[in-house]
């Protein structure tokens, strides 16, 4: 529990931008170091913390510490990655009113938005290698993205989901073998009829 609990204590306080920020650290401590989940499972958690209501850090904290160690993984999990944000928000809230008008701090934060900007883009491609599985995939990913711009993201949550049903029923239906996994096996790169059978 001590661990959970410190991984996401240290995790917290660097992720400048919210929750979306979080998941390249989640991914080099929780996947690569630790090895308590893949990588689908991360992107999994991170799907269904954006369709529960809350912030997105704190919402992939608990189900991530509870598919490693259950209610108590989820608490300990959840409490290390709130503290830290608790007293630095408490702390900046305090000395805000006294250097908010500082150009020189105005500057710190236009380079932090920026580097936010950049740090969502490399898990977005993170995500991108495990979520993107074959054209279909491929194919929701480049609707997705414009239809982002006029719905509410809870709404597109939903859509998807629903897609991706009414995908695996039509392919099962017609005859198409499902595999949600992507391996070796049917990587293209690796099985010349991958597009040809399940991959399509």
């Amino acid at each position: 529990m001590f661990q959970i609990f410190w991984t996401f204590f240290k995790i917290s306080p660097v992720t400048f931008g919210g929750g979306f920020a979080m998941i390249p650290l989640i991914e080099r401590e929780i996947v690569e170091k630790r090895k308590w989940l893949e990588s689908e499972d991360v992107t999994d958690v991170f799907a269904l913390s954006q369709s529960v209501p809350g912030a997105i850090a704190i919402n992939s904290a608990t189900f991530i510490g509870h598919r490693i160690a259950g209610i108590k993984g989820a608490l300990a999990a959840m409490m290390g990655v709130s503290l830290p944000t608790f007293f630095i928000v408490l702390s900046l809230g305090i000395s805000y009113f006294f250097v908010h008008d500082n150009p020189k701090l105005e500057a710190a934060f236009v380079s932090i938005r920026v580097t936010i900007v950049a740090i969502i883009v490399y898990a977005a491609i993170k995500i991108a290698k495990t979520a993107i599985i074959d054209k279909t995939t491929f194919i929701i990913m480049l609707i997705g993205v414009p239809v982002l711009f006029f719905i509410h993201p809870i709404i597109a949550i939903l859509l998807g989901a629903l897609t991706g049903w009414f995908v695996i029923f039509i392919k099962k239906k017609i005859g198409y073998k499902i595999d949600l996994k992507k391996n070796k096996e049917n990587d293209p790169a690796n099985n010349p009829e991958y597009y040809m059978g399940a991959g399509i």
